[in-house]
């Protein structure tokens, strides 16, 4: 399983401090399907910890993913900031999931070469910072 961050998620993911690991851990746990909330069309809500506290006070992650695809983190936020994402926003991730989804290897391997999508290893380092 590889998982990249959009531009703007990675943006996110360093200002919420929140560690390559923590990211990879939450894709694993959609793929193998542990995850908070199915919202459909290959988007899924998944929690992650804020550093030194739990999951139910953290971050919310959303990821697109497809079984036998890649996971793409799209979009987070804090749980203090917003309750969930509103309908005109499910309806625009739902239409990234169409596009990210339908992502050849050549086509990822483009976005991660113009800066747009951010490959994150098992080790805990992202190959690029955004």
């Amino acid at each position: 399983m590889i998982a990249y961050l959009t531009k703007d998620f990675g943006r996110f993911a360093r200002k919420a401090s929140l560690a390559d690991s923590q990211l990879i851990q939450a894709a694993l746990d959609v793929t193998e399907g542990r995850f908070d909330a199915d919202l459909g069309g290959g988007v899924f809500k998944q929690r992650v910890a804020r550093q030194g506290g739990g999951k139910s006070g953290g971050f919310r992650t959303i990821i697109l993913f497809k079984v036998g695809g890649h996971c793409f983190f799209a979009f987070g936020f804090a749980k203090k900031d917003k309750a969930n994402v509103s309908a005109k926003e499910l309806k625009a991730l739902k239409r990234l999931a169409d596009i990210f989804l339908g992502y050849s290897d050549v086509e990822i391997q483009m976005a991660e070469t113009a800066g747009e999508l951010i490959k994150v290893v098992n080790d805990g380092d992202a190959e690029k910072k955004s």
